[in-house]
């Protein structure tokens, strides 16, 4: 089965609901934040440290599994897929 479709905010407008709410009803996705700072790097540094394990045969996606878990900010609106 393929997973629904989310949405990672991160950055100065993860903090405000109001536009996350728009987000979510805009793509009748529910929206997820991680609470870090300097979130544009973040990408980056997992590709590194893949590159740095690399040798290993360490795949990406479990070098991301040790990201910290996003979580629920807001869910779509009732009816939003509707507009």
């Amino acid at each position: 089965a393929v997973p629904r479709t989310r949405i990672l905010a991160t950055g100065g407008a993860s903090h405000n609901k109001k536009i996350l709410q728009v987000l979510s009803d805009v793509f009748n996705a529910p929206v997820y934040t991680i609470d870090t700072a300097n979130s544009a790097c973040l990408g980056s540094a997992y590709r590194a440290i893949h590159g740095l394990v690399a040798e290993t045969n360490v795949s990406l996606a479990d070098v991301v599994k040790l990201a910290p878990e996003p979580r629920l900010a807001v869910t779509p609106t009732v009816g939003a897929e509707e507009v």
